[in-house]
Order: structure tokens, then sequence, then C-alpha cells
């Protein structure tokens, strides 16, 4: 079998990932606690994309991750918050406030170890990996910054494997921060 993880980081990233896996249960026929709508499966291609646990439900080989918990909880209280095991669904306490250097030195440090450690668990699932695909945001702390520092150590983790990057990048006319002049003084 020919297995991907997907990587879902930072706002942009998990609300990219929500998308993503309802339209794989939809497209593979499981319903949002991952089990099947009909008796089988169409064909195997889902093995790519889903494990299947001992009690016949298929969760996806996804990790979500964000510092600071909102959009994860998003996903914990939602609508397919059964697909998920949830130890795939990581967040910190503290957000890095659309700071590279607080998700890449200081606050994504402190999680990056227990990601690393989720993602083995699920690469160690795998007959076949051929790489991650992630997903995140150029603009964000999170998403630019722990990004950067997650793909520094799967390059040393996982050196030859493909790692694909789906990314969202900042409007230039729109600004990442809304200001209102009582916030400014």
């Amino acid at each position: 079998m020919r297995e991907c993880i997907s990587v879902h980081i930072g706002q942009a990233g998990i609300q990219m990932g929500n998308s993503c896996w309802e339209l794989y249960c939809l497209e593979h026929g499981f319903l949002p606690d991952g089990t099947i709508s009909g008796s089988t499966p169409a064909d195997s291609s889902f093995g790519t994309f889903f494990s299947e646990t001992r009690a016949g439900k298929f969760v996806p080989r996804a990790v979500f991750i964000d510092l600071e918990p909102t959009v994860v909880d998003q996903i914990r209280n939602g609508h397919y918050r059964q697909l998920y095991h949830p130890e795939q669904l990581i967040s910190g306490k503290e957000d890095a406030a659309n700071n590279y250097a607080r998700g890449h030195y200081t606050i994504g440090k402190e999680i990056v170890d227990s990601v690393l450690d989720r993602m083995r668990k699920m690469t160690d699932q795998c007959t076949g990996l051929q790489g991650f695909l992630i997903f995140h945001s150029f603009g964000g702390g999170t998403g630019s910054g722990f990004t950067s520092l997650l793909m520094e150590r799967l390059s040393v983790d996982y050196g030859k494997k493909s790692k694909l990057e789906f990314s969202v990048y900042p409007a230039p006319r729109c600004p990442l921060l809304w200001w209102s002049p009582t916030t400014l003084s």
C-alpha cells in the first residue's frame, strides 16, 4: 500500500483540512463517524489516506496542529468529530500572535516533539509511506514559523520521503491584522 500522511497546520491549514476530509469521506462513502455508508468501499484507493481500526472504522491519516486551541476545538466539536482519534488533534495553549519567531523558536518548540511523536506512530502503521501533504499558510506565526520548524525536523527524520506543501499566501491588499483607531492609542 502507498500511504500519505496529511499535516494541517495553523488556522488556514486546519480549515483546508476540514474541507478536504469532508470531501474525501463523501468520495469514498464514509459517514462522519468513519463507518461505511454501504456494505464495502467502492475500491481500495481509500487506504492511501485512511487507516482501518479494529472496530472497522476508517480514520484519516492526518494530524491537525495549532499553537492555540480555538480552531482545533472547532474540529473536536464539529460534525466530523468522531472521524478523528483525539491524539490527531494537537493544540497548545498560547498562539504565535502572527509572529514567525514565536511559531519557530519559542512556542512551537514546546509542542514539536509531541507532534513528531504522533506522526512517528502514524508512519509506523504504514507499510509503504510515500510522504507527507502539508497544508498551511505563509501568514501567521503557526502557519509560517511552526511549519518551518516542523519541515526541518521532518527532513532529518524522513529525509527522502516526499513533502508536498499546499500553501495559502496573504493577499497584498488585506492586512493580517485589522486595527481600529481605539487600539492604536
